[in-house]
């Protein structure tokens, strides 16, 4: 395992590494000048030129992206700026914040979003496919069915405004979604969050369904299960000690993506409900050229996926007795 694991993160941190390259690499391939962008219309050429040295934009891209990774490990000093300590992502160029500081701040939410989503979306999901399964060809089974089909061709942008209208602006039976923290309001955390959770899980729970149950039904043809039944073990026994076993490794792959995802930010979750997580910061950092925070971004949403592959192939050897990690 622990070979396993100096391998897999000696990987990500490689893999990291050409992701940064190239997105440093193409934002300088957009024509837009940030300095410009900051020095505004009445901009004398010794004004913009002082913008560049104190955004750190004034010397070779080579360079630039060089001081950039020591800045992660030892800090860095910028012009104009206090001192950015380790771990140092930069200035943002829109409105001249740490870049680690403001995602900091704004990961509490997509965090919040994630993880109740995916607690939501696994729940029901899974047990609608175990269902499913076990109600094989039965009417429990083709509702299941019909119902996660419906569900994986909705779109969160329009299921989102949907359910806003209805259940906040007509009905008022839940409350306008928007982020409060935990340790503040548990209550207010929790009734903020509730409609988009619900929302993400009606996408998400018509994936879990399908797939739980076609893994399942797959299993229980095997014949070590029937070998299992003819020995004499009961149907629950051998559906939760052999089928459910060898079902959930495609499961959690699949989740560790899809939470890997979500935390890297749900843009378009966050955009229909107005919460202000790393998917709003992302577009924005997009929209106003912000290398800077883009770049943290970027890193942020890959370092989520890259982590939740790890961890997904520790548990897949766990669940799995055949698997064995290297």
């Amino acid at each position: 395992m622990f070979r396993f694991l100096v391998r897999r993160v000696t990987g990500a941190l490689v893999i990291l590494l050409i992701i940064s390259a190239i997105t440093f690499w193409l934002f300088y391939a957009v024509p837009r000048d940030p300095a410009m962008m900051s020095c505004g219309k009445n901009c004398t050429p010794e004004a913009l030129e002082q913008i560049r040295k104190n955004l750190g934009i004034d010397k070779p891209i080579p360079v630039q992206y060089w001081l950039w990774l020591v800045g992660i490990f030892a800090g860095r000093n910028y012009p104009g700026y206090d001192y950015c300590n380790a771990p140092c992502l930069g200035y943002s160029f829109a409105n001249r914040e740490p870049v680690f500081e403001t995602i900091m701040d704004r990961l509490p939410t997509t965090l919040s979003l994630a993880f109740g989503a995916a607690i939501v979306f696994l729940i029901l999901g899974i047990g609608a496919g175990m269902l499913a399964a076990l109600k094989q060809g039965r009417f429990l089974d083709k509702f299941a069915s019909s119902a996660s089909l419906l569900g994986s061709s909705l779109q969160i942008y329009f299921v989102g405004y949907i359910a806003m209208f209805f259940f906040v602006a007509q009905l008022g039976w839940l409350d306008q979604p928007q982020y409060t923290p935990l340790t503040e309001n548990p209550a207010a955390w929790f009734s903020g969050l509730l409609l988009p959770w619900l929302v993400l899980a009606i996408i998400f729970t018509a994936n879990y369904t399908r797939m739980t149950r076609s893994q399942l039904v797959e299993q229980l043809s095997e014949d070590y299960v029937r070998t299992a039944r003819a020995k004499g073990l009961s149907r629950s026994n051998v559906f939760f000690r052999f089928a459910w076993r060898g079902a959930m490794g495609p499961i959690v792959t699949v989740f560790g993506i899809d939470l890997g995802t979500l935390i890297g930010g749900a843009i378009i979750t966050e955009s229909t409900f107005s919460l202000q997580g790393i998917g709003r910061l992302a577009v924005k950092s997009v929209d106003q050229s912000d290398l800077p925070m883009l770049l943290g971004v970027t890193l942020l949403a890959a370092g989520a996926i890259v982590m939740f592959n790890i961890i997904v192939d520790a548990v897949y050897a766990l669940i799995d007795p055949r698997i064995r990690l290297a």
